[in-house]
């Protein structure tokens, strides 16, 4: 099947690659932009360790074909880094919301959508949001007091 020349803008810059129409925006940012941070865990939608941002919302990356996403902003978790670190993966962190790190990143984005949209979640909205998301190492307790702690300090900056 013939590739396609698109453009995606991914955490802020243009990137012009060669999709197929059946592509998945996970393996173009993981193979042909070299972004790893996004990680591949089901393929089925079911995980959330692929979480990245499309316009704001948390998308999962193996659902969503690349094409989709021309003229859209995508966020990946290598796109929170600026001077310092997110105050969600401080927080991450500080509050031990991770162990191996597999699905870090795909909270953290998914958390990152909600805070954007409600900046003071209640724990129930929390875990409401989170509830696509696995981790099989934690109990989630940590995971939602990062995202708690994290939505303090966004508010106080």
């Amino acid at each position: 099947m013939a590739k396609k020349l698109i453009t995606l803008k991914v955490n802020g810059s243009p990137h012009e690659v060669a999709v197929r129409e059946y592509d998945v925006l996970l393996d173009v940012i993981r193979e042909h932009l070299n972004l790893t941070g996004t990680k591949r865990g089901c393929d089925l939608g079911t995980c959330g360790c692929c979480a990245v941002l499309v316009e704001g919302r948390a998308k999962l990356a193996c659902l969503t074909l690349a094409l989709e996403c021309v003229g859209r902003e995508i966020t990946t978790i290598e796109g929170l880094k600026s001077q310092v670190i997110h105050p969600l993966q401080k927080t991450f962190a500080e509050a031990g919301g991770s162990q191996c790190g597999f699905c870090t990143q795909g909270f953290i984005m998914t958390a990152k959508a909600l805070l954007d949209e409600k900046p003071n979640p209640s724990r129930a909205e929390i875990e409401e949001a989170i509830s696509g998301n696995l981790c099989r190492c934690t109990g989630y307790i940590k995971i939602v007091d990062a995202i708690e702690m994290a939505a303090t300090e966004m508010r106080g900056s």
